[in-house]
């Protein structure tokens, strides 16, 4: 397996590009050297997931060039079953919980209310919510959304950041005293990555239009997009629900051990076992009191086809089929930046800042410049300068990033890790190595250094 691995990853690592340009487009060579190329780059990425030392459960991939889709491939099992005769493979439209890129497409959906005149980024969100929402140790300094959207709000997730519907936020908040805050560092001061910012955001959402978090957001984003999934399995078809991936690891449940060589463990979204159910108390929930119910900030279960929607309606402008769904001006606020790590790397102690994942951020969104040095690209001896999210939860691991000026971008979709991520780190960047083998591989075989 090393040798297959170094084989078809070598070329990549030396940095070569497998875009073939030489011959004239449309001809018969053209396409020859165009499927070769899709042989060798399925190839790479299936070593990456079979990895016997690093597996992977499921894979789905897509890459956008120059505004048009270069490559799209599944790989893996969205069901792992006894045999692999009764295990599912992943399609084009299976459905994963993408964890916390599911933020980037909550601000979407924010954005569209900002543009209406509903909420203002920087008005005080107590106003919103109906419930003094201030710092106790920085009384006099509101919390806004865009303190929100740029993790500068000094909300903590030491208190937790989801209750059930039977809680309030404003009972939260109240009961949660000192936790639920940073004691030094006023709102608008420090960046430090809560999910309990997008909580707030989901509810403060709720409050302004009196509807439900995730029908809100159907009716927001992806109705408009005509993309399925949501942010509530309990309301799926049925073929939502069977084409929804299992979330794995390969780590026990009772001692939390990784086995590489043993069996995949259902982490979440094992629907084939327990069919999703309505959450306990939603009939007698009450809209704009607690939309952690339905996770803004990583519940999102969309497919990798889906994603691509939303990634093309951003490289062309907010427009869809000729309809404008976000205006130019909302997206340049949205991207712009509102937070950057310090040369000396003082954030208030975050670590995670301090390792490379987190050093600059817009609204609502992760930003990645490939400074040579930094920790902070994305892709491997590129210049790939992007935007959006990443995300890392109960095996599954996700990315969603794009170049706006070059009109690129790629989707990483992982359903399940099977080795211990602390003991397989990335080689140039704070990501697992899996990651960046991925996105390295993909970016060089379906995109290339057209910048």
């Amino acid at each position: 397996m090393i040798n297959k691995m170094t084989g078809l990853l070598g070329l990549l690592l030396l940095g070569t590009t497998w875009t073939a340009l030489a011959a004239p487009p449309g001809s018969g060579t053209e396409q020859l050297m165009q499927h070769d190329q899709q042989r060798a780059l399925d190839a790479a990425l299936s070593a990456i997931v079979d990895d016997p030392l690093h597996p992977l459960a499921s894979l789905s991939v897509l890459a956008i060039r120059q505004g048009k889709v270069s490559y799209q491939q599944q790989f893996g099992y969205r069901h792992i079953g006894v045999t692999p005769a009764d295990s599912l493979p992943v399609t084009p439209a299976t459905l994963f919980r993408i964890a916390s890129v599911s933020k980037m497409m909550t601000t979407l959906g924010l954005m569209r209310l900002v543009e209406q005149g509903k909420l203002s980024l920087d008005q005080d969100v107590g106003i919103y919510l109906g419930f003094s929402l201030r710092n106790p140790h920085f009384p006099q300094q509101a919390v806004t959304l865009r303190s929100l959207l740029s993790h500068t709000s000094s909300l903590r997730d030491a208190g937790g950041y989801a209750w059930g519907p039977e809680r309030s936020l404003r009972d939260v908040f109240t009961a949660g005293g000192d936790s639920m805050w940073d004691r030094a560092a006023a709102p608008g001061r420090y960046f430090t990555y809560a999910n309990l910012n997008w909580g707030v955001i989901g509810t403060v959402m709720e409050k302004v239009t009196g509807e439900r978090f995730d029908l809100l957001m159907r009716r927001l984003l992806l109705d408009p997009l005509d993309v399925r999934g949501g942010y509530n399995p309990a309301a799926f078809s049925t073929d939502e629900v069977v084409n929804t991936a299992t979330l794995y690891r390969k780590r026990t449940l009772d001692t939390e051990q990784w086995r590489p060589a043993g069996p995949w463990i259902a982490q979440a979204d094992d629907f084939y076992k327990h069919p999703p159910a309505v959450p306990a108390g939603l009939a007698n929930y009450v809209i704009g009191s607690n939309a952690t119910v339905f996770s803004p900030t990583g519940g999102l279960r969309i497919s990798a086809a889906g994603l691509c929607t939303v990634m093309q309606m951003l490289l062309d402008g907010g427009r869809h089929q000729g309809k404008q769904l976000l205006q130019p001006a909302s997206l340049a606020l949205m991207f712009g930046r509102q937070w950057q790590l310090a040369p000396d790397g003082d954030i208030g102690g975050n670590g995670d800042s301090e390792r490379g994942l987190y050093r600059a951020w817009g609204l609502g969104n992760q930003q990645f410049d490939a400074l040579a040095g930094q920790g902070n690209g994305l892709v491997e001896g590129a210049s790939f300068h992007a935007v959006g999210h990443l995300g890392d939860a109960y095996g599954l691991v996700s990315a969603f990033v794009l170049d706006l000026k070059n009109k690129n971008g790629m989707v990483v979709l992982v359903g399940g890790t099977g080795s211990d991520p602390e003991r397989y780190p990335g080689t140039y960047s704070a990501m697992g190595r899996s990651e960046e083998l991925i996105l390295t591989t993909l970016y060089r075989g379906a995109i290339g250094n057209n910048e």
